[in-house]
């Protein structure tokens, strides 16, 4: 006469909401881990839109200059240093690949803009120059453009930057492949700190 082991009645029906569980547990986790992902894509794409909006303005600036410094040479053709390192900068901007580099020339940039201007204080005939005082104010509200959108650019530097650095965004950013190595983009501290110049004066 043999012997069945007898089954544990229900076992079956408490392995299924086990089961169920689990498979409810892992759809969870890869939702979030898609949208957290989607969500370090969107905030990685607001980085390089900010940055195109910084780059139109540096492009504006930097078609100013050739002007700017010719108007400038024809009163003021001993100020030969400052002169040539504007020009020696600018082609630097137009050769850097990287926003790193655009953003170390472009600081660069605009510091030694702002000393030319303060040296051209000097030369009342340049001052009076329509062309200067025109190329002037374009300058000014370039300069006004590019620190507005550098101040948009670093916010959103800053958010990416958090979202990848913080856990449990640390943990999706390690497996897709984001980093935080997204630059900011300081001003010049020459520009800074130099005179405010009023050619409308």
């Amino acid at each position: 006469m043999s012997t069945a082991t007898p089954t544990m009645p229900g076992a079956r029906g408490r392995g299924l909401p086990i089961l169920l569980g689990v498979v409810g547990l892992v759809v969870v986790l890869g939702l979030w881990f898609i949208s957290a992902g989607n969500k370090l894509v969107a905030l990685q794409e607001n980085v390089n839109t900010a940055w195109a909006q910084v780059e139109t303005v540096l492009q504006r600036r930097f078609d100013l200059i050739p002007n700017l410094v010719n108007t400038v040479k024809g009163y003021a053709a001993h100020e030969k240093e400052i002169l040539e390192e504007v020009t020696r900068l600018r082609s630097q901007w137009g050769a850097a690949k990287t926003p790193e580099e655009k953003a170390k020339t472009g600081s660069e940039l605009e510091g030694v803009l702002s000393r030319l201007l303060v040296v051209s204080e000097n030369y009342p005939d340049l001052k009076a120059n329509q062309n200067f005082r025109d190329l002037q104010v374009e300058l000014a509200g370039t300069e006004n453009r590019v620190s507005v959108e550098r101040q948009r650019y670093n916010d959103v530097v800053r958010t990416y930057n958090t979202a990848v650095r913080q856990f449990p965004g640390s943990l999706v950013a390690s497996l897709r492949g984001f980093t935080t190595d997204k630059p900011y983009f300081e001003g010049s501290a020459a520009a800074q700190d130099a005179p405010k110049v009023d050619f409308t004066k």
